[in-house]
């Protein structure tokens, strides 16, 4: 059971011409504070744990509560009043498991601002690269303790990234054949510049 709605939330700042104007500013300060705090925080305690604290365990912990409270706030709370994006998975009677992405219909009234949209796919995006960049690092610099650690926020912030992509494109789309229409689409483009001339 795949439930898709057409979506209103601007991805990357993209915005209608009359909404500019509108919704430039934070309507949910609390939703954009918290959907970076807990990320950042989980960066920068990795970040600088050895500096304050020599006990891994403590350092482990703190991290991985900031990774949980940011997959939850992300998931349930942030995506659905920054971009209006929702996703889950539920187990129907027979025991089989579907994903369900959804997004708010366009004639709702309550819409999206650019600068939240903005905050919000900025930090989805963002952090997973950190995680992804700690993910060689421990590997390279030999920190096998870490790892499980990097890991598992690589693995949070990542579920949160897919499901929130699979709710702005379509729950039923294939995303790698989006990106070969996208791709397709940039070199005609540049195909009918270069013919064009000057």
């Amino acid at each position: 059971m795949l439930r898709q709605e057409s979506q209103d939330a601007p991805l990357f700042g993209e915005d209608d011409d009359h909404t500019k104007l509108k919704k430039s500013k934070i309507r949910h300060p609390m939703a954009s504070f918290f959907h970076l705090f807990f990320r950042t925080s989980a960066i920068l305690v990795y970040l600088l744990c050895d500096i304050f604290s020599s006990r891994f365990i403590v350092c482990m912990v703190t991290i991985i509560l900031l990774l949980s409270c940011d997959f939850w706030t992300v998931k349930n709370v942030s995506g659905r009043l920054l971009v209006g994006l929702r996703w889950w998975n539920q187990v129907d009677e027979d025991g089989n498991s579907h994903w369900v992405f959804e997004s708010r219909k366009t004639h709702s009234l309550n819409t999206t601002s650019g600068a939240e949209s903005r905050i919000f796919w900025l930090g989805l995006i963002v952090c997973p690269i950190f995680w992804i960049i700690f993910v060689f690092s421990s590997i390279l610099s030999f920190k096998i303790k870490w790892l499980a650690v990097v890991i598992m926020g690589l693995v949070l912030q990542w579920a949160n990234l897919y499901g929130y992509v699979r709710c702005k494109v379509g729950g039923k789309s294939n995303l790698s054949s989006i990106a070969r229409n996208y791709l397709g689409v940039q070199i005609f483009k540049q195909a009918m510049k270069k013919t064009e001339g000057p």
